[in-house]
């Protein structure tokens, strides 16, 4: 058989995120020994200079090669990984070199494709390489990447997306969901789910599953909206409607919607659609409840209800992603 060689490229610089690094190489390791060498990835590192680098986690790296000769070779994938730093009131602020961001430019035109992972989409995004694109990447900095970016299409909530040859990750872990996606677009679904076995991770997830969960979501929030948020969660298999909750927070209906739009970049039905999907696919996960139940339970009424929100949302229908998804230890 044949061997296909794959250059990848990780474009390496000062602060970066130490997994973002690390994740993708171990996935196409094994990608070539669950492919039986059929494919050979040559993974490098390429940083401005040969000089050890220092990671956001403060554990060095060292190069392999120069981003001048990187830029002489025929690059198959190009990884951009991010850097972030971390402000008052811990919040987070990605970092963008504009010497990186030339760098990447010139690397991605001998590129095949090109990705990001984390926070790296602010990198490709200064580049120019998503204007009009759709694209991720962490939810704490989606929306920095929208506002300085107001070109880019930022969907802060799938694992990752494909917009033709460019991919973009999302936050830190997702780097290994999206290096399983580039090996299953290489070599096939079959290869990519051993790989996974490998890595103990129970399921390879595609791309569509929400990158984190809505009720756990770091949101700076009013102690108003904290309380309606957790009213929300308690009574989410009850009618809440903009009435009922503007009555419970004891303002008027336009002045409810303004409180969500300002602190939560939303709207009040969106906000509980958006909960009871997050219901909805916990009981998916982890039970073998009927769509009846689980529409019954999550708010939804109807599974006719339940079935729009999922492919609006995820793209995909309930039966689907628990067929996907759902827990080996479901009872």
């Amino acid at each position: 058989m044949d061997t296909v060689g794959r250059l990848v490229v990780i474009v390496l610089f000062e602060g970066v995120d130490l997994l973002d690094v690390t994740g993708p190489p171990e996935v196409f390791s094994l990608a070539r020994r669950e492919a039986d060498d059929a494919v050979v990835y040559e993974v490098v590192l390429a940083a401005a200079s040969l000089e050890p680098v220092t990671t956001g986690a403060g554990v060095r790296v060292l190069p392999d090669i120069t981003f001048g000769e990187a830029a002489r070779r025929s690059i198959d994938t190009l990884i951009v990984p991010g850097a972030v730093e971390v402000g008052r009131e811990r919040r987070v602020r990605a970092l963008v070199d504009p010497e990186v961001v030339e760098r990447v430019r010139e690397l991605a035109a001998r590129s095949r494709r090109v990705t990001s992972v984390c926070v790296g989409a602010h990198v490709l995004a200064a580049a120019g390489l998503l204007d009009g694109k759709r694209a991720t990447t962490h939810w704490s900095t989606a929306r920095q990447l929208a506002a300085e970016h107001p070109e880019v299409e930022v969907d802060a909530d799938p694992i990752f997306i494909r917009e033709g040859d460019v991919w973009t990750g999302a936050g830190i872990s997702a780097c290994l969901d999206l290096s399983l996606a580039l090996v299953a677009d290489d070599l096939g679904e079959a290869v990519a789910l051993r790989v996974a076995r490998q890595l103990v991770m129970y399921l390879k997830r595609q791309s569509g599953q929400s990158q984190f969960s809505v009720p756990l979501e770091q949101i700076s929030a009013t102690r108003r909206v904290e309380d309606l948020r957790h009213h929300i969660l308690r009574n989410i298999g009850r009618r809440l409607t903009v009435v009922d909750l503007a009555a419970y927070a004891h303002v008027s209906d336009r002045h409810l919607t303004r409180i969500f739009k300002t602190e939560l970049n939303t709207t009040p039905h969106a906000y509980i659609e958006s909960v009871r999907v997050e219901k909805a696919r916990n009981e998916l996960e982890s039970s073998d409840a009927t769509l009846e139940r689980i529409a019954s339970v999550s708010g939804f009424g109807t599974v006719d209800t339940l079935v729009r929100a999922f492919r609006r949302r995820l793209n995909t229908t309930p039966t689907e992603y628990r067929r996907r998804f759902r827990s080996s230890h479901a009872v």
